[in-house]
């Protein structure tokens, strides 16, 4: 798991390099709008790894410029964790805001909170309704990227808690180390 984990961080700053050299960084200008849709996948965290290694999703960013370096966020979409052999995959809605400040060249921190709504029982067999029921999370993800032009590649951990069961004696708790590749529209 560790090697994937640093692929995914040697992908993330191969694409932020070749980018620099080509382009230049664009950042959310103040008083303005820019909206981008994203392509995700990434590998699962904790918990969740019992019954998916990976996951994939789409999502839609809106930002707001507060000042040339500092952006609200506000980010949904679709994570869809990839069942396995034996348990099915279970659907999410994550909603989330946020901030994104810009350091340096195109490069930006960012860290969210919100909710995020499972579709279904989590841990559930192929073909039977069984699991742990499905609840709502709260979620925290800090990341880190590099925008340019109307690009955006992001790197980030999620964790999800809470969402205590009757059918465990410990909340069932898990993340997800993601990349985010996105195109924007407006500036």
């Amino acid at each position: 798991m560790k090697k994937i984990s640093k692929m995914f961080a040697a992908a993330m700053v191969a694409a932020a390099l070749f980018f620099a050299k080509s382009a230049q960084a664009q950042t959310v200008p103040a008083n303005a709008f820019h909206f981008d849709i994203g392509a995700e996948t990434g590998i699962s965290q904790g918990t969740i790894k019992i019954a998916s290694n990976y996951y994939v999703g789409a999502t839609g960013r809106l930002s707001y410029g507060l000042n040339d370096r500092l952006a609200l966020i506000l980010t949904s979409g679709y994570y869809n964790f990839l069942g396995n052999h034996y348990h099915a995959s279970m659907g999410m809605i994550p909603v989330k805001a946020g901030l994104k400040y810009s350091i340096w060249n195109g490069f930006y921190v960012s860290a969210e909170a919100g909710a995020a709504i499972e579709l279904q029982n989590f841990a559930v067999f192929h073909d039977l309704d069984n699991g742990i029921p499905h609840t709502t999370k709260l979620l925290f993800s800090p990341g880190a990227g590099y925008a340019v032009k109307n690009w955006d590649f992001s790197f980030r951990y999620e964790n999800f808690s809470g969402g205590d069961h009757y059918y465990s004696k410990n909340a069932v708790n898990y993340g997800l180390l993601g990349l985010r590749i996105a195109h924007g529209f407006g500036k």
